[in-house]
């Protein structure tokens, strides 16, 4: 990020944070925190906070940054559903249900938190009755590595889309919900090459460390393939040496209900967490694959996301796009957002991607779609008679005795890439009738 754009970002989100504060007159507290690395904490602390208080943190990095941020003390009057004295810790700006990583009260710590990208917001609630000691916390931009627990998240090189410095070594540790797996998807590769890739590198292992399986090493301009944990863990390491260096990488990962794959003929899915407010800041990815031959179709049940730009009059912000294929390379079907009533869509081969994508703002319902696999069939009729041509692939695991019309006197005979089956309306079962029209469905 540019060195101006950075300073405006810091004086706007200073004045969203003044104008959010609620602390007790005479009590100082909350603020924009820029530098790389620094602490806060409650107001007092180690004594006593005050009754009735607000604070707001904003903690702002670099763009391409993260933020890390640690508890070394932590002690709030208890509630079962912290609505008494709490933190709130947000990945991005406040305000929206969507960014909330966790609310917290009681002595348990909260956990390490990682943002997903540069902007990671703390809220301090206390009321009026029951004061506790607080809490102290410490943060740091985290440029390269850390734990990584989003339903889905970007992570690149230091530096990246710039050359990553020389004798770099990142270690990301992503984590998903326990029985669910985490799907990496690199989009931009370009790192110093070598028949080892013993130089620089990225490598991935497939549970939280290093000792866990090795599923591979990366480098050079070939992007990796695709890569899906067989555990809710998976580590990626990046290192480079001392001489020459490159753009390095950008990378998607998606895990828990963020990634699925659908294989069986008909189901059904939806946004995560529907029917209550899909997540900010997420990317995710469905994608549908029956066997050859089938085409797919979709059914909208619901939709309802965040609205179109009101000056383009687009989906610029929240939404759902569909592509006719297994990658969002494919032809786009359509591209959603808003509340609407769809049609139907159907694709023109056996696999279908959809892709919810939102922003850091605004959140709503979601999405929740049914699917059913067809099978393309062909039907032509004259006076007298009439054809059907079903494609081969779409049949393949029948028997070809088994596929007829009426009765096994009337098979389907094999015809180039299709079973055809051509006959008369007065026979096969049929009664006859005049027609002369020309049917395709």
């Amino acid at each position: 990020m540019p060195l101006i754009h950075f300073r405006c970002l810091v004086a706007m989100t200073f004045l969203w944070v003044a104008n959010r504060m609620h602390a007790k007159k005479g009590v100082k507290c909350g603020g924009v925190l820029s530098a790389p690395y620094g602490n806060f904490s409650s107001p007092n602390f180690p004594g006593l906070y005050p009754y009735d208080t607000e604070c707001i943190w904003l903690i702002v990095v670099t763009e391409g940054s993260s933020a890390l941020l640690t508890f070394d003390h932590f002690d709030l009057e208890y509630h079962d559903s912290c609505d008494y004295d709490y933190l709130k810790i947000y990945n991005g700006f406040s305000g929206e249900e969507g960014n909330l990583l966790g609310k917290f009260c009681g002595k348990s710590s909260p956990p390490q938190f990682t943002s997903s990208w540069h902007v990671m917001s703390i809220i301090f609630h206390s009321d009026k009755h029951v004061a506790s000691q607080g809490f102290s916390a410490v943060y740091r931009k985290d440029v390269c590595g850390g734990v990584l627990t989003g339903l889905s998240g970007m992570i690149t090189s230091p530096d990246y889309p710039e050359n990553y410095p020389n004798n770099a070594e990142c270690r990301w540790t992503i984590r998903a919900v326990p029985n669910s797996v985490i799907k990496l998807v690199f989009v931009d590769f370009q790192m110093e090459n070598n028949a080892g890739c013993n130089f620089d590198y990225v490598a991935v292992y497939d549970g939280p460390t290093m000792g866990e399986t090795h599923l591979s090493h990366y480098c050079g301009n070939m992007k990796p393939p695709d890569i899906v944990s067989s555990t809710h863990e998976l580590q990626v390491v990046f290192k480079s040496d001392f001489n020459i260096g490159g753009r390095g990488f950008k990378a998607y990962f998606f895990s828990g209900e963020c990634q699925e794959v659908y294989t069986a003929i008909k189901g059904n899915f939806s946004s995560p967490q529907y029917p209550s407010f899909y997540p900010n800041n997420i990317r995710c990815h469905w994608t549908i694959q029956l066997p050859p031959g089938y085409r797919i179709k979709v059914f909208f049940l619901d939709l309802a996301l965040e609205g179109r730009n009101s000056l383009t009059d687009g989906c610029d912000y929240d939404h759902l796009a569909a592509f006719d294929g297994g990658t969002e390379k494919a032809s786009l079907l359509g591209k959603w957002c808003g509340r609407e009533m769809l049609s139907p869509i159907t694709s023109s081969r056996n696999k279908l991607l959809l892709v919810l994508h939102t922003d850091r703002n605004v959140a709503n319902r979601g999405f929740s779609v049914a699917y059913i696999g067809v099978v393309p069939v062909n039907v032509s009729c004259t006076r007298t008679d009439f054809q059907i041509q079903i494609p081969v692939q779409s049949l393949a695991q029948l028997e070809r005795n088994k596929i007829y019309l009426g009765t096994p006197s009337c098979p389907a005979q094999v015809v180039g890439l299709n079973f055809k089956i051509h006959t008369r309306f007065d026979t096969c079962g049929t009664e006859s009738q005049v027609s002369n029209q020309y049917t395709r469905s």
